[in-house]
């Protein structure tokens, strides 16, 4: 129903900001991530979900939309409503939640009030499960890397690739992103960040 609300932060709490558009004040419920980004009095943009439910109509906004697209994957796994993945994005960045799913880093989701190692690693199974579905179909190789990266180390290109899985790239546009990328000399979390940095997405 809506894509994104854009308008002046009237508003800050806990896991809310009031947005001021058109002289309308709509709440909308986001992520500490989220809300470090914004300043009362200052314009924002956030990219909205809606969560209708029998007995509510929630809005949800979130700033960029690797954000968004990792809450939509989250409300994807089996237990998980709207807050506790609010919750966890809370403590995770896009890139630090793509990188505890490929490396199966249950502590880092246990981080977030409300989950418990159980949920990690519900988190963790089912989206690394997702992954594998959407990703051989698509042209990738057997290990699970994107073909035409040559020269990197299997197992974290793996990894860097999974991760970007999870936030929404195609097999085709994580070769094209990782080309020319030296992994040697960083993290996943930090190869996933230049990507999301260089990115048109």
């Amino acid at each position: 129903m809506f894509y994104y609300i854009e308008g002046e932060v009237a508003l800050l709490d806990k896991n809310l900001a009031v947005i001021d558009a058109g002289g309308v004040g709509f709440a909308v419920n986001t992520t500490a991530n989220t809300l470090s980004h914004l300043r009362v009095g200052e314009r924002a943009r956030l990219y909205t979900y809606l969560n209708v439910g029998e007995n509510a109509l929630d809005l949800y906004g979130f700033r960029d939309l690797s954000e968004k697209r990792c809450f939509e994957l989250l409300l994807s796994v089996s237990g998980v409503g709207p807050k506790a993945a609010v919750s966890v994005l809370s403590v995770c960045t896009p890139e630090s939640l793509a990188t505890a799913v490929v490396t199966e880093n249950e502590k880092m989701l246990t981080a977030a009030p409300g989950v418990g190692k159980r949920g990690a690693q519900r988190i963790i199974l089912e989206l690394r499960d997702k992954i594998a579905k959407d990703m051989p179909a698509a042209g990738l190789s057997g290990s699970g890397a994107p073909a035409g990266v040559p020269g990197m180390p299997g197992q974290k290109l793996n990894e860097v690739t999974g991760a970007l899985a999870v936030l929404g790239y195609t097999p085709q546009e994580i070769t094209a992103a990782l080309h020319g990328v030296d992994l040697e000399s960083m993290s996943v979390e930090e190869a996933v960040k230049l990507v999301l940095k260089s990115s048109l997405k």
